[in-house]
Parts: structure tokens; sequence; C-alpha cells
């Protein structure tokens, strides 16, 4: 596909990813279940916590560190954003236990956040308390521009009390320096990616060399404050710019990338002594992610139907 068809593309499926008539009847077909399925378990690592868990022992013995993910956003239901906060808490405990030394992200959306920012804060303390007694730290991502001020407001009254909890930026933001010199007065650890969602032009930067050095500005604002920084990109020429500066060098500083997203680059990384975080996620919540990662990078398109022809892959052969 030209690169024009290839973002026109990228958009439409954002579109379709959010379409929740579209999902269900994905779901509730016996057919395109099992096809959708084995196209995603290249990018998640399954349905169950047996199965993030089990994929991160093995990448953290092949020389990675690992973020875990229990996948959902959006969750409009009370009882359904305790029973997410308790998968969270159960995974906390099932890493804890097994010796499993792991990040744990999440959208607040999915904890609490579109149902009452009350409940999400509450839920938060309890998953941050939990994960602070086993020496696990937490990430929240971050989400559409309009969740901003939330989520940043619950983030900076949590990690007073306990800074094992770190919040995403997302680069295409112009608001996100102003956002990035206040947090570095926090303690938390920053993730900063370049931003999957639409958003109005007004408010972001498009995909450019604009949006690259801004990138960088905020990385390298990270390192001169000795900050604690997750570097979430698969962007090679970036990355590359960030080795040639030495960043990576830093011991407050790693490479952070998706299970199923370039392999290969993450395991040059980690063989060249870098420290490299692969992020997996896990749960029945996978068609929305399945569908940002190949907006993300089109021609994954063309991965993902030689996987629902072939059957599923398990990426962490890759590694």
């Amino acid at each position: 596909m030209l690169p024009t068809i290839e973002k026109q593309f990228a958009d439409s499926l954002k579109s379709i990813a959010r379409n929740l008539e579209i999902k269900e009847y994905i779901q509730q077909s016996p057919e395109l279940y099992p096809l959708f399925l084995s196209s995603a378990k290249r990018f998640v690592t399954g349905e169950s916590r047996e199965d993030g868990v089990s994929i991160g022992d093995k990448l953290i013995h092949k020389g990675y560190r690992i973020s875990l993910e229990f996948i959902g956003e959006n969750t409009i239901n009370k009882e359904e954003c305790v029973r997410a906060k308790d998968e969270f808490i159960a995974l906390v405990k099932e890493c804890g236990n097994r010796g499993i030394s792991s990040r744990v992200s999440f959208d607040l959306s999915h904890i609490g956040l579109s149902v009452d920012p009350e409940l999400a804060y509450q839920n938060l303390l309890e998953m941050a308390k939990e994960a602070q007694s086993y020496g696990i730290s937490l990430m929240i991502s971050m989400e559409e521009s309009a969740k901003t001020d939330l989520i940043l407001s619950i983030y900076k009254k949590v990690v007073v009390e306990y800074s094992n909890v770190g919040v995403t930026l997302q680069a295409q933001l112009h608001r996100t320096l102003n956002d990035l010199n206040e947090l570095l007065n926090y303690s938390g650890a920053i993730r900063i990616v370049k931003g999957a969602y639409q958003e109005p032009p007004d408010i972001c930067i498009p995909r450019s060399d604009k949006l690259d050095q801004r990138y960088l500005e905020l990385v390298e604002l990270c390192v001169k404050a000795d900050h604690q920084i997750s570097i979430a990109s698969h962007d090679e020429a970036l990355l590359k710019q960030i080795i040639e500066r030495g960043y990576l060098q830093n011991p407050y500083v790693e490479a952070e990338m998706l299970y199923g997203i370039l392999p290969e680059l993450s395991k040059q990384l980690k063989d060249d002594g870098l420290p490299v975080r692969v992020y997996l996620t896990y749960g029945v919540e996978w068609y929305l992610y399945l569908c940002h990662r190949i907006a993300e990078y089109p021609p994954n398109i063309y991965v993902a139907i030689t996987d629902a022809i072939h059957g599923e892959k398990d990426s962490s052969q890759l590694y």
C-alpha cells in the first residue's frame, strides 16, 4: 500500500476499532472469532493471566524486563471496574509470589475513570499499596486527550504516597512539554510514547520530523534530570538517534517495546547490552488492542492475515 493509502487505512481502522457493533459481531461469530484470535496471538500473550505471566517469565530468563497488562479500558460499570482492580491485584500477587519482577500497566478508565474519578483513585490506591508490598511498580497508561487532566490529577495525588506508581505522556500533544516539566517534580517513572489516538489537529503534532524532535526533547529533559524514563517507541530511526546520544547508557533510562512488534529489534538492543522492557498483554478484550497494533503500523495487516490463515504464533520464540 502507498503511504497515503496506509494512513487512510490506519485512520479507518481506528474508527472501526471503536465500533461496538462490529466488535460484538466478531466476538459472537464462531467463524470469525477464532480467526481474529489467531491474529491477535502475535501481539497478545493469550486470554488468561497464566498466559501473560508464563511468557513474561520466559522473557525475563532471556534477559528482558517486562510490563504486564490485563487488557481493558472505558469500563462503564462499577462492578466491572472492581473486578478489573481485583484482577490487577491478583496479577501483582502472582508475580510477587513467583518472584517475577514485573511492572504492571493499566488504563485508569479500566478501573473506574469513566464511571467516577474517585472510584479510579481509590482502586489505584489499593493496587499501589499491594504492589509496593511486593516490590512491583505500576504504570498508568495515557488515554484520549480529553482524559489527560483527570489522569494526571489522580497520578499526582497517588504518587505522593506511593512512589512505585508512574505515568505515561504522549509526545504528540502540544501540552506535554509543560506537563513533563511539572511531573519531573514527582518521583514516579515516566513513559513517553508518540501517541496513538486520533486528536484534533490544533492540539497535537502530526507524525513528522517535528514530532521526532519533540520526542527527543522530552527524553533529554528526563535524562538531564536523572529521572526514571521508559522510551516507548518502535521508530528505528528515532531509536538510533537516542542510542547515538548515549541516553540508553543512563541507569535511569530503558527502551520499551510492545510484544510482537519488531522482536528482532528488541533482541538486537538487548544483545548490545541495552536495557529493554517488553510490554505484554493478556485478556479477552484483545480486539481493540489488535486494531491499534495494525493501525500504528499498517503493514501488520499482512501479518494478521497470514496468522489467521496459518494459525497463531508464539512471538516469545522470536526474542
